[in-house]
């Protein structure tokens, strides 16, 4: 199914781009090809028009370029835009051809994700921005939990554990949740097992892994999604699971909620790609170009 949907929606890309994305299934990677450009209307300052026809790869130096016509991709400082990965490349080529009248860089979360790689804003070095990841342990969702409703309790119990579960067999931490204002208990030797596993990564999957932990305030559950222990869909479900809770009560407001779940789908996606596409490397045996969708 999650290949009908390449051929689909990218009928262009080599099929073994995707070998990264059996973490997503079939819905998941349909929110991540959908622009949703229905939620950004034409008044976002965020939005130019289109000037280009076609973007393509072009390789230089070790690296891959996107070209946009015959003009090189710049990051917003006017540096030439390059990736180390040529799978990353090629789906860069693909937010950029998939834009319509307008460019919507909002709907752009790959593009995104490797300007803030090259440019680094804030300047973090990979302790720093390994560290910076694993602060979020202390409010990491899947730890704190409600005693009231007794519904959600038992809910978050038979939700939650399973990924505390894992994370314990898997790399030996020791969590225990907390149903207060005070911080779950986390192990010391828990933190060094965590910042080592982070460090394996290379610098530019810190910062996708940094993307993913932020879009959903969870740590632990990207951790289960980037090791292919969960999906893209079962990984929104866990973060959102409060919210999931109160609108199967209460209802849900008309678009928005599901807007809200595929937006946060595609940025988990994209992010989840971009760590394995900057951790592997991988080529496309094919012509460095890519033809609008």
């Amino acid at each position: 199914m999650a290949t009908t949907l390449v051929n689909k929606f990218l009928p262009n890309v080599n099929s073994k781009l995707w070998s990264s994305s059996t973490l997503i299934s079939a819905n998941g990677l349909k929110s991540f090809i959908c622009n949703f450009q229905c939620r950004h209307a034409s008044f976002n300052p965020r939005e130019l028009k289109k000037f280009y026809k076609n973007a393509s790869i072009a390789t230089a130096d070790g690296w891959y370029e996107i070209n946009l016509d015959k003009r090189k991709l710049r990051t917003p400082l006017g540096n030439v835009f390059k990736v180390p990965s040529e799978p990353l490349a090629l789906a860069v080529a693909t937010e950029w051809n998939s834009q319509e009248s307008v460019v919507n860089r909002n709907t752009m979360h790959l593009t995104v994700l490797c300007n803030t790689a090259l440019e680094n804003p804030m300047h973090k070095t990979r302790e720093q921005l390994s560290e910076s990841i694993v602060h979020f342990l202390e409010t990491d969702t899947v730890c704190y939990r409600l005693t009231e409703p007794p519904e959600l309790a038992k809910l978050e119990s038979e939700k939650w554990d399973p990924i505390l579960e894992w994370a314990a067999n898997r790399y030996g931490l020791e969590i225990t949740p907390t149903t207060s204002i005070s911080p779950p208990l986390v192990s010391t030797e828990s933190k060094v097992i965590i910042r080592r596993h982070l460090l394996s990564y290379s610098d530019w999957a810190l910062f996708g892994y940094h993307y993913a932990v932020d879009s959903i305030k969870s740590l632990l559950i990207v951790m289960a999604l980037v090791d292919k222990h969960i999906s893209v869909e079962k990984a929104v479900e866990l973060a959102r699971l409060e919210q999931f809770f109160q609108t199967n009560h209460w209802g849900t407001v008309e678009w928005y909620h599901n807007m809200e779940q595929y937006e946060l789908q595609s940025r988990l996606a994209a992010a989840a790609l971009f760590v394995h596409w900057c951790s592997e490397s991988s080529t496309i045996k094919q012509k460095a170009s890519i033809y609008p969708v």
